[in-house]
């Protein structure tokens, strides 16, 4: 149910066939309410502002798409960029948030124009075109939109040197920007479809169609499950990504948002939750992605059960401490490194003592020991510090030691940064290694690099493995990895 204002009155509208999601509680009476509110304030000569409208009847309706880059379902229940930005938006007007997913991308502009919810969050990229009926928020983001394809096949050039089926989603900026270079190549062709962009990435993967156009965003995510998707070239500029609103008189909610992403941006939230989606994602390394997902098929299966053991008994998902076995050896019961620390969870003779660790080498043993060992990191850092960052300062914690992070947390605050936060903190821990800064701490020198590129790698296995096991229970075969005889496994 949405609404629309007509500047006298307040009429609902009911959007039916699409799904929603709400904040909290149900909205009934609230309509009649707000119709009542209205009437009588058009009686007093004074209409209600659209903001004035969402306050009263409590609730901000955004439309919105499932994507992996805006919202979708994550392990612990509704997660995205822009479902994380509208929950901060429906907070900061103090009222509930009801998301709204169409059936069709192309379905979101029209249902904004006819006022059939209050603003679309979708990762819409600001078009001149777009502009003549939409009214655009604040941006938020700079994404790039890309011609892809995939390896194995030849690499366009340009447009002109397209030999086969580009397939594009319908209704998006990508298809607005063939339209525009159609003038500069008279027979480029494409085909618009009602599917995500996500499942047109999938179809190059799987040599259905030879390319798609998506943003650099969906990619950099889409390529850690299919590492053989490739951007060809860029179509266009640089593009910037914002909320977008009906374009009419009464600019009160567009407003709010404008003083709401001013208010994130100094506080630093916009940047840590662009952090929190794609930091651990900038770089791709092809040849490391497929081993990975080889690794899961041919060696993760007979620890699994161990993992999800031993994480039970501390209480976290098994994916995470399997993606920290993976990083720490390649899920390799017998792995010892030059400094001595052994094992699948490759544990320090000393941590193997204190968590009565007896073989080191005997996987059950380690993966327990490891579990219990990051539980104590993660107990023992302040309460206050809420997730994800708990987590990823616990896994840097499991790696450089408990001690060197709290150095670089205390540099951090000396440096004008959030101490609780991994975006500020990861960008201090490399300081530890310069001997201006580790003579400030209590610890000293350690090799601060290594615990930033440890936990990010953790945070991408774990994604990877989140996806797989997701495909195992809806029952669809996850892509084997091809070429597996060419890695060294």
């Amino acid at each position: 149910m949405g609404f629309k204002s007509t500047g006298a009155i307040c009429r609902p509208v009911a959007l039916a066939g699409y799904s929603s999601v709400r904040g909290a509680g149900p909205a009934t009476g609230r309509y009649a309410l707000l119709l009542f509110a209205c009437i009588l304030l058009v009686a007093c000569g004074k209409p209600p502002s659209l903001l004035e409208q969402v306050k009263k009847q409590n609730e901000l309706v955004v439309l919105t798409r499932n994507s992996p880059t805006t919202y979708y379902e994550g392990p612990d229940g509704p997660t995205g960029l822009e479902y994380e930005l509208v929950m901060g938006f429906a907070d900061y007007l103090g009222v509930e948030l009801r998301l709204v997913v169409p059936p069709n991308f192309n379905d979101i502009l029209p249902l904004v124009v006819r006022g059939d919810a209050h603003l679309a969050a979708a990762g819409l990229s600001v078009t001149d075109r777009r502009m003549e009926t939409i009214r655009f928020g604040p941006v938020y983001q700079e994404i790039t939109p890309q011609l892809v394809y995939r390896s194995g096949s030849v690499r366009p050039k340009s447009l002109a040197d397209l030999d086969g089926q580009l397939e594009v989603v319908a209704g998006s900026s990508h298809a607005e920007r063939l339209q525009e270079l159609r003038r500069e190549y008279p027979d480029l062709a494409w085909q618009e479809s009602d599917q995500e962009s996500e499942t047109l990435l999938t179809l190059v993967w799987q040599q259905l169609i030879e390319y798609t156009i998506a943003d650099s965003n969906e990619l950099a995510i889409s390529r850690r499950f299919y590492p053989e998707l490739k951007p060809a070239f860029p179509i266009s500029e640089p593009r910037s990504l914002a909320w977008a609103f009906a374009r009419n008189n009464d600019d009160s909610l567009v407003r709010e948002a404008e003083k709401y992403f001013a208010a994130i941006r100094e506080e630093g939230q916009l940047n840590q939750l662009i952090e929190r989606y794609y930091g651990h994602i900038r770089e791709f390394d092809y040849v490391g992605t497929r081993r990975y997902q080889a690794h899961i098929l041919q060696r993760l299966p007979e620890y699994r059960a161990m993992f999800q053991s031993a994480a039970e008994s501390v209480g976290m998902d098994w994916r995470l401490l399997a993606a920290i076995g993976y990083q720490e050896s390649h899920w390799n019961p017998d792995a010892v490194s030059p400094t001595g620390v052994r094992g699948i969870m490759m544990l320090t003779l000393a941590a193997a003592k204190d968590l009565d660790i007896s073989n080191r080498l005997d996987p059950g043993e380690s993966i327990h020991g490891g579990a219990e060992y990051l539980s104590r990191m993660l107990k023992r850092l302040p309460d206050h510090i809420p997730e994800p960052d708990r987590t990823w300062l616990a896994l840097a914690a499991y790696n450089v030691g408990l001690g060197h992070l709290q150095d670089a947390r205390v540099l951090t605050q000396k440096r004008g940064g959030d101490a609780d936060k991994w975006v500020d903190v990861k960008k201090t821990l490399p300081l530890l290694s310069e001997k201006k800064w580790f003579q400030q701490t209590r610890y000293g020198y350690a090799r601060g690099r290594e615990p930033v590129r440890y936990v990010e790698n953790i945070r991408s296995y774990y994604d990877i493995l989140v996806w797989y096991t997701e495909k195992d229970e809806t029952t669809s075969e996850p892509p084997k990895p091809l070429l597996l005889d060419s890695l060294a496994l």
